[in-house]
């Protein structure tokens, strides 16, 4: 495999490259006036955005960017809050998805999640918090899959 690849539909094409050029730390590779290509060689990722009149909810659960480290974690959060892209929320420690994580959250122009995030050891429990991904209790697997599980 050589990219995943996510488009993403958007209602404001600049303030969008915006927000994903300082996100991912990148310039896109391909501009128009309803379009970008954003092409990541790590993580290796297709990212395209899509221009839309409107954008109703959230389509998907949330997005997220796995990293080898708490410190780069750090690195993200701190990079970003220096372009002006301030974390809602932190998460060290976190239970989540049988995975003992730190991380941090962002939200982009229409409102997707994205977590920054350090898998630091498998664990028994699906959660032990209420915070963020895990906060509401789920009803069966596959809302369990499209709250928390990255």
């Amino acid at each position: 495999m050589k990219y995943a690849h996510v488009g993403l539909n958007v209602t404001n094409i600049k303030n969008s490259i915006d927000f994903y050029r300082t996100l991912f730390g990148a310039e896109p590779v391909k501009v128009k006036s309803d379009y970008a290509k954003f092409l990541l060689l790590n993580p290796g990722l297709n990212f395209t955005l899509n221009l839309r009149d409107q954008v109703t909810g959230n389509q998907v659960g949330h997005f997220g960017i796995q990293v080898e480290s708490t410190e780069e974690v750090l690195d993200h959060k701190n990079r970003l809050a220096e372009n002006g892209i301030i974390a809602q929320y932190d998460e060290i420690n976190t239970t989540c998805c049988y995975a003992l994580q730190d991380k941090f959250w962002v939200e982009d122009p229409d409102g997707n999640e994205w977590e920054f995030f350090y898998t630091k050891a498998d664990v028994d429990n699906s959660r032990e918090d209420t915070s963020s991904c895990c906060a509401s209790e789920p009803k069966d697997t596959k809302e369990i899959l499209n709250i928390c599980c990255s």
